[in-house]
């Protein structure tokens, strides 16, 4: 886990990207913030009240010199966002509504990344995914040709990394949901410095069982090949035909992937979420996530669980999404 956050680390120092966390009151976001700072990584701001971040700083005897502070409702930039938030919603708010809205820490901070203000954002310790993810969706918006985001998985365990996607947000994928997933996790997958081999997963390895579901697998695997042809993917696979080199000559010896697939995409959420735990549980692999993959630019969310040491790792995470998009 080390190395991975070291080659983060080099590809986000000296960038001077700036990290939005609007949960700036917490002492779990202020001590993060301060630890950032402290090792030159990223710059980062806060949202909150000045003088409660203040409070929480010298409770936990940590400089918050050279961070960015913001209370949005009395915010210089607030005009300037509500006027932006009224012009990208398009007609679906009133500038008496974006008043409102932006007091909220999420938009507010959503805001500053689509203004270009920041790089991008980490919230979530406080707050629920759907609270973190609906400003992304309604303001950040998807990357083109990309209609939902999913959520990723890194799973580490020593120098094996792999991407498990999507753990974290679409319950019941369609295939064109699934084709665009393995497009964009392939995508994270070389942040991270791993050269994607995706493999599309099912209960089924080539053919071996026929459902509406394992033909659901077969087109989102047509359909990546389509939007991707350069991509190292293939599917629809069991979870060992894509792993185990010797059960990939067996059930697909004319397949791309030879048991070397490091990118695996979950056929639904169940099984991703279900697949990563075991992985976490049993083998003993650290999970690093879950990466909201999709949006034209990177927002996170953390677990309400999480400690001052993942909102740290999430905001170095953020940045190098910021510096690949």
């Amino acid at each position: 886990m080390s190395d991975l956050f070291t080659v983060l680390k080099a590809q986000v120092t000296g960038k001077n990207l700036r990290i939005v966390l609007p949960e700036g009151e917490d002492a779990r976001i202020v001590g993060a913030a301060a630890e950032l700072l402290k090792d030159g990584i990223v710059t980062p701001i806060l949202l909150g009240d000045k003088e409660a971040i203040a409070a929480t700083a010298k409770e936990l005897q940590v400089s918050l010199d050279g961070i960015a502070i913001h209370e949005p409702a009395t915010d210089p930039l607030f005009d300037e966002l509500v006027a932006a938030f009224v012009e990208r919603r398009k007609g679906k708010a009133t500038e008496e509504d974006a008043r409102k809205i932006l007091v909220d820490p999420n938009y507010f901070g959503t805001m500053l990344v689509y203004t270009g203000n920041a790089d991008g954002l980490v919230s979530g310790a406080a707050h629920s995914t759907a609270d973190t993810v609906r400003p992304a969706l309604q303001i950040i918006k998807t990357k083109p040709g990309i209609s939902k985001v999913a959520g990723a998985m890194i799973m580490v365990r020593g120098d094996e990394k792999y991407v498990f996607s999507d753990v974290a947000i679409n319950i019941a994928p369609e295939a064109q949901d699934l084709a665009e997933n393995a497009i964009v996790s392939a995508q994270t997958a070389s942040v991270f410095g791993i050269d994607p081999r995706v493999a599309m997963l099912s209960f089924s390895t080539k053919g071996s069982a026929k459902s509406a579901e394992t033909e659901k697998v077969v087109e989102a695997t047509t359909l990546a090949k389509e939007k991707a042809p350069d991509l190292v993917l293939d599917g629809e696979f069991q979870f060992d035909a894509a792993f185990v080199p010797s059960v990939a000559s067996s059930k697909a010896p004319d397949s791309v992937l030879k048991g070397d697939a490091n990118v695996f995409i979950f056929p639904s959420l169940e099984a991703g979420n279900i697949g990563y735990k075991i992985a976490q549980r049993l083998g003993n692999f650290e999970a690093v996530g879950p990466i909201l993959q999709g949006l034209n630019a990177p927002v996170n969310d953390l677990s309400r669980g999480c400690n001052t040491k993942d909102v740290y790792n999430l905001t170095l995470i953020t940045a190098a999404q910021a510096v690949a998009e």
